[in-house]
């Protein structure tokens, strides 16, 4: 894959993503006013009124998606993404556009973790050792732990392990 179309894909996965949520809340802006028998200009004018920010939410969600998928290497493919509680509550919740603020991502390659759209790290599976404390993972690297995630939903660290031991192994 080249180096053009890698910077392309996430300006493409924002167009996706703004259209496939704008038809999303197209629909259900429509079909709830029909529902209730709201005239036709009531209906048009909720439509264009939901339009701007379902686009520009559903194209935030695209380029984020856009980035991670750039980021896998030719014949990656993710297995998993799992929501990691930060190490803080932040004072106010996240928008909707912006999604958890941190992820883990599990592919046949390893495992990669995200803030939002920014890769923190990555490590692949031959490198790794991880053993599942509860709803925590803890994630070795040569013999250090490099990360300690708390993650959702509580079976996430035992689902990572029988990942783990699959490509490891393969």
């Amino acid at each position: 894959m080249g180096d053009k179309d890698k910077k392309g894909r996430p300006r493409r996965s924002s167009l996706v993503g703004a259209v496939v949520v704008v038809v999303t809340a197209e629909a259900t802006v429509v079909g709830g006013g029909i529902k209730a028998s709201l005239p036709w200009w009531a209906l048009v004018g909720t439509a264009l009124v939901v339009a701007w920010p379902a686009a520009w939410t559903g194209a935030r969600i695209g380029r984020r998606e856009g980035i991670r998928s750039a980021a896998l290497a030719p014949g990656e493919t993710v297995v998993g993404t799992y929501t990691v509680r930060p190490p803080f509550t932040e004072h106010t919740p996240p928008s909707a556009h912006e999604g958890p603020q941190y992820q883990l991502v599990v592919t046949s390659v390893g495992l990669q973790m995200w803030e939002r759209h920014i890769l923190l790290w990555r490590y692949g599976w031959p490198d790794l050792r991880v053993t599942a404390d509860g709803p925590r993972l803890r994630v070795l690297h040569e013999g250090n732990e490099v990360a300690a995630p708390l993650l959702e939903p509580t079976t996430a660290a035992q689902e990572i392990r029988l990942v783990a031991a699959r490509y490891a192994a393969g």
